[in-house]
């Protein structure tokens, strides 16, 4: 199945000798994405390590509001991440659809210099999470477009790695400008501003516009009625070359017809429906081990280091012994994470072990559940197919904000984070049943040639 099978989807070239498959373990588009992902990540993990603390101890927002306005920045990017795998697919320019979300974004980081109030700062982050949300599936659609379907969780890795790296290096580019400067929001808005303008730069100057190796997978649309081809006739009467048939909506909507991509799509909504945010989680871990507010910034800096170490490693193990297991395992480590929040003992390695579990299971999955996508979906709706499920998982992680925010204002964080446990592990359950690799096929029996007549 597409996250057990490790072999080529059906019609596929031969995979390559051994050689050839180093030389092009990595794609040009691949790494000119992850360079833009980089940079573009400096200026946007700049903003969000100091945003939880900005929003609750600068404007005195409760958990619960701060779970809605978490949980709707990343709502929007979900809702919107259908769009733009759609817009990407129809217009048939994946880079053009990647560029306008990258540049929205970068116009809504000087806006923060003047958004002072909840209401103008949700407003800006609003459209800053539209430009994210047109980016994510053309770019992802890109890497897969200009991969081998054998080295897909690979160049996703080397993407996601390359991204990381600006997740690491945002946060303490934050942590630096809140030590020197007077006032310190507003410098780390105005740098992550500049940042953000440097990476539409690169990606128009060095991503190519071309989809990259026609290999990558599946050319089949998914089951519709067939229509005869439109063939133009010149005007010695010879036929021209058919053009590609429009991607219409019902194309896309078509692809919930395919069982494997379903199947994906249902685990990512209901993982998605247990994993508490990135912000909630830095949070219970500062009130938990008592850490300084001035240290706060530089907790994502623990993910992200370990994120950046084992995203390749993982990529090109889930190509080698079957995507399922790496993702769930993923899985696994977090629900670990949550373990240690809740009952492990005040030792001084608490953080440390918490950080490397959350980072390895962002390792695990991050670029796996992409990668196994992509080998389902054909090439003419790459996009949409990854914007489907990604929107999917983060609809469902939405969700999760406003409940755990809730959960956290009613119960308290120990049985908030305690729910949340018990929520993944049934789910980790019943996606690990419903993404089984398929039984084979038993032999017919054959006919005994000493039997005669009707049975």
């Amino acid at each position: 199945m597409y996250l057990a099978d490790r072999s080529a989807p059906a019609g596929a070239k031969p995979a390559p000798d051994r050689g050839s498959v180093r030389a092009a373990a990595v794609a040009p588009t691949v790494l000119a994405l992850g360079t833009v992902s980089l940079i573009t990540d400096i200026s946007s993990e700049m903003v969000t390590a100091v945003l939880p603390l900005y929003l609750i101890a600068g404007l005195g927002l409760s958990p619960l509001g701060f779970g809605a306005l978490d949980g709707v920045y990343n709502g929007v990017s979900a809702l919107v991440q259908l769009t733009g795998g759609h817009l990407a697919d129809r217009v048939r320019n994946h880079k053009l659809v990647a560029g306008l979300g990258y540049g929205l974004s970068a116009l809504c980081k000087p806006l923060l210099l003047f958004a002072h109030s909840l209401g103008a700062i949700s407003v800006v982050l609003t459209l800053e999470r539209t430009g994210k949300g047109l980016r994510t599936a053309p770019r992802d659609a890109l890497i897969s477009l200009s991969t081998p379907p054998e080295l897909q969780g690979r160049a996703f890795g080397v993407h996601r790695a390359m991204d990381t790296t600006g997740a690491l290096l945002g946060p303490l580019a934050a942590f630096l400008i809140l030590s020197v400067a007077v006032d310190g929001y507003d410098a780390v808005f105005g740098v992550s501003a500049c940042v953000a303008a440097l990476g539409v730069v690169v990606l128009v100057l060095f991503v190519p516009s071309g989809d990259g190796d026609p290999r990558p997978g599946p050319r089949t649309r998914p089951p519709r009625p067939t229509r005869p081809p439109r063939q133009r006739t010149s005007d010695d009467g010879a036929a021209a070359a058919e053009r590609p048939a429009p991607v219409r909506l019902r194309d896309a909507l078509g692809l919930l017809r395919l069982p494997r991509l379903r199947n994906l799509a249902v685990c990512a909504v209901l993982l998605g429906l247990t994993t508490v945010s990135d912000a909630f989680v830095y949070l219970l871990l500062q009130r938990r081990t008592g850490i300084g507010d001035q240290w706060f910034p530089l907790l994502p800096l623990g993910t992200a280091a370990v994120f950046l170490l084992l995203a390749v490693p993982a990529g090109a193990l889930a190509d080698r012994i079957g995507r399922r297991t790496v993702f769930l395992t993923g899985h696994a480590l977090l629900l670990a994470g949550y373990a240690l929040l809740l009952w492990a003992p005040d030792l001084p390695a608490l953080p440390y072990l918490v950080l490397a579990l959350h980072g390895m299971f962002y390792a695990a999955t991050d670029g796996v559940l992409p990668a196994a996508v992509a080998a389902t979906v054909p090439a003419e709706l790459r996009a949409t197919g990854l914007a489907l499920v990604g929107t999917g998982q983060a609809l469902a992680r939405f969700g999760c904000s406003l409940a755990f925010g809730a959960a956290w204002t009613l119960w308290g964080t120990g049985l908030a984070l305690a729910a949340a446990a018990a929520g993944l592990l049934c789910c980790a359950a019943v996606a690990g049943f419903v993404l089984r690799p398929a039984a084979p096929a038993l032999p017919l029996p054959l006919p005994d040639p000493n039997r005669t007549g009707s049975p």
